[in-house]
């Protein structure tokens, strides 16, 4: 039961949400797990299909504008709707809200990567029929999303009508009363052509102001030879009406073929008809075949094991399978805040990439991750733009949240402001050399990221007194605005810069003509490497003496500490609930912030760890998903196994649970990934150090097992935490390698396991 999600009853109160928990996708398309038939009369959906990064461009409003805030933002797009599929028998229109359900079971199958619905059903007039739906986005065919039905008998039918549409025109969906949706801009797609020739559709749709091009090229096949054909014309749309006898089963396959300007350039509609060519002779078997191939292949390196929680571990493969569907793989895409399940955030890129997807991607399966890194690189150009408008005359600053690294975020505070996503950038950047060893990405990509990223810092920052100040700058707590040296902050800039000098003494000393060509592009000498490394050293970390912890900024804990005990539930969220001036003022966290720097650098001594961590407990309202997940592991690196247990509890399974009520908008893909933080990081206790690997593994008391894989330097490490405290680990491919296990050094060969 644990490799599926699975719905058995219908409750039209979750009709919503249920669409985002069963959507597919493959990281270039994603399509909410809509009904093909459609819903009841009044039923709200939100029916959409996602190609990543696919946008439009559209205005930013402001009462004042001011210098240097965006005039556009980009907008990812609902796009031409192809799941669309009608039933009538005898003339009865096939849905659930009508009739009898005698049976139903929703699946979503993590193993084989497909969906399917199983339908009993008897019509108001007493037909009765058994349907199956089963639909797959391919990972083996990007741009293929196929869909299967099978219609069987159970009582006299004399004749089924399927109707097949491609509609495209589309609209987004819009929220005006939630500021993480969309509340304008809804029809952003003209439809340039929509014609049925030779046994195919085919559909095109332009955008408004981007001028990018899609297409849906599309072909259907019934499993009856004498079934009759009819194709219809509406504006925008191609319906294909089969009408058949329905004496015995029946099946029906529909492929969709999307393609898109951003990979296919201006031959969309031939890139189309190529692609469907190639899968035209293919069955749905077939291709549910190779999808079943790819997702082995996948969990092989990728899958967690918990034994004695069914429902975390559902919940965890659920989460670990959804980031596959939503992870970009190609050069012009990232992850969306909400992957490619629904339109919240509008399919921004943020930090979550960096700092709580990418780790998952970097020790399951790096070259995903140096996929993510490229996109980032792709950006750098407009990043380089972004730190001018702003003032800087160096530097990269990357923007808040983006698509094609323009910066969308229209409120500067908690947008803009958060320049702590540049030392996010460069610490996966660093990361991924540290995992990877991969010399050549360092010299020909990351040294360049490190080295621009470290001059925004240079130009953001002052030294006074003997220490390096950064002003005006916000960090991951949002109800935390503008303020001089965030810690958070702080520190990661310092890593930033320390590495930068890392990187440049390297090359210095490895490739020295590499260095050259990359300082004469970037103008660089080594006097700013100096300063760079000066500003490490003097970096300012705000400390509070008398509490003996780290102050998350110069004011942070001068101001009253709000009462979040007496504060009613219905307030949260508190960003729905009160105007951001006050949350400024005011000792109240939307997030970890000090906690999560304690986290990522390790660099602390644990008694002041430990001290800030309950001090910021208590302040913290986790309004954010990306916060449970590190209080969880920071309690695990405490020795706190309760706490750590139940903030797990409540990553592991938010979505399935709608435990933030916003599901329906779309998954949280950052609390996805800190979820697989929480069980690599956390109850295994791994840090990635310069001089190894390091475990400081202990499993939860209410767990028997726990086995996972991850990826180093090459080799396959599959890890084994069992009860009395007992770790296995043997590296499944590749070479040795040495790790720590508590502090210990271990040496570990191939195929052989070390149980400590």
């Amino acid at each position: 039961m644990t490799w599926k999600l699975t719905r058995t009853e219908l409750n039209t109160d979750d009709l919503l949400v249920n669409e985002s928990l069963f959507a597919t996708g493959n990281g270039y398309i994603g399509v909410r797990g809509n009904f093909e038939e459609g819903y009841g009369e009044g039923q709200t959906s939100i029916r959409g299909t996602y190609l990543n990064a696919f946008h439009d461009i559209t205005g930013i409003e402001y009462g004042e504008k001011l210098h240097g805030f965006p005039d556009t933002q980009q907008k990812l797009l609902n796009v031409i709707d192809g799941q669309t599929l009608e039933i009538y028998l005898d003339g009865e229109k096939f849905s659930l809200f009508d009739g009898e359900v005698i049976d139903y079971e929703q699946t979503l199958h993590f193993d084989r990567g497909i969906s399917e619905r199983l339908v009993h059903w008897r019509s108001p007039e007493g037909k009765e029929v058994r349907i199956s739906f089963r639909r797959l986005v391919s990972f083996t065919v990007k741009e293929l999303f196929a869909l299967q039905i099978r219609i069987e008998p159970l009582s006299e039918i004399n004749e089924a009508r399927i109707v097949s549409t491609i509609n495209g025109d589309v609209s987004n969906f819009t929220d005006p009363n939630d500021p993480r949706v969309a509340s304008g801009h809804a029809k952003r797609l003209e439809v340039l052509k929509a014609e049925h020739e030779n046994g195919q559709t085919t559909v095109i749709d332009r955008t408004l102001e981007s001028e990018l091009e899609v297409a849906c090229t599309a072909q259907t096949q019934v499993s009856l030879q004498d079934a009759e054909k009819e194709v219809l014309k509406e504006g925008g749309k191609i319906t294909e009406t089969y009408t058949l006898p329905l004496k015995e089963a029946v099946n029906f396959t529909k492929k969709n073929v999307y393609t898109d300007t951003l990979r296919h350039g201006t031959r969309v509609e031939e890139e189309g008809a190529r692609v469907l060519d190639e899968v035209a002779a293919k069955s749905f078997g077939e291709l549910a075949g190779d999808q079943k191939a790819y997702m082995d292949a996948f969990w092989k390196t990728t899958d967690i094991q918990i034994k004695g929680d069914d429902d975390l571990q559902e919940g965890l493969r659920f989460n670990l399978f959804h980031l596959l569907q939503s992870v970009g793989k190609d050069s012009v895409s990232n992850i969306a805040a909400k992957g490619l399940s629904g339109e919240g955030y509008e399919g921004h890129y943020f930090w979550d990439t960096e700092i709580y997807m990418f780790p998952v991607f970097l020790m399951s399966n790096p070259d995903f991750a140096k996929n993510l890194l490229m996109h980032r690189y792709s950006l750098l150009d407009a990043a380089r733009e972004r730190a001018k408008e702003v003032g800087h005359d160096k530097g990269a600053l990357f923007p808040w949240r983006t698509i094609t690294g323009n910066e969308c975020s229209a409120f500067f505070p908690a947008g803009t402001a958060q320049y702590h996503i540049s030392a996010d950038i460069a610490y996966s950047f660093i990361q991924y050399y540290l995992v990877t060893k991969d010399e050549a990405f360092l010299r020909d990509y990351g040294a360049e990221v490190l080295f621009e990223t470290a001059r925004l810092w240079l130009d953001t920052g002052h030294f006074q007194n003997g220490q390096f100040r950064i002003d005006d700058v916000t960090g991951p707590d949002e109800y935390t605005c503008i303020v001089n040296n965030n810690y958070y902050t702080n520190a990661m800039a310092k890593h930033n810069l320390a590495w930068a000098v890392k990187a440049y003494r390297k090359l210095e000393e490895e490739d020295e003509g590499a260095l050259s060509k990359l300082a004469e592009k970037l103008g660089l000498t080594g006097d700013e490497t100096d300063d760079w490394a000066l500003a490490a050293e003097q970096m300012y970390l705000p400390y509070d003496e008398e509490r003996g912890i780290h102050a998350q900024d110069d004011t942070f804990l001068n101001k009253k500490v709000w009462d979040l005990d007496n504060t009613p539930k219905e307030k949260f969220p508190l960003l729905l609930n009160y105007h951001p001036l006050t949350l400024y003022r005011y000792q109240v966290c939307k997030q970890a912030d000090t906690i999560l720097a304690h986290f990522l650098l390790d660099e602390q001594d644990l008694e002041t760890v430990r001290r800030s961590y309950e001090y910021y407990e208590k302040v913290t309202t986790h309004d954010s998903s990306l916060s449970y997940c590190v209080f969880s592991i920071m309690a695990s690196r405490l020795g706190d196994g309760e706490k750590a247990y139940r903030y797990f509890n409540k990553t592991a399974r938010l979505d399935l649970d709608n435990t933030h009520g916003n599901t329906k908008d779309g998954l949280h893909m950052a609390n996805m990934g800190g979820t697989w933080l929480a069980i690599v990081y956390g109850f295994a206790g791994v840090r990635v150090k310069e001089d190894g690997l390091v475990f400081n593994p202990s499993l939860p008391e209410q767990w028997s097992g726990l086995t996972f894989r991850m990826q180093y330097q090459g080799s396959l490490v599959e890890v084994e935490l069992g009860e009395q405290d007992r770790t296995s680990y043997t590296v499944v491919e590749g070479g040795g390698l040495s790790v720590s296990h508590k502090g210990e050094p271990i040496e570990l060969k191939q195929g052989e396991k070390v149980t400590l």
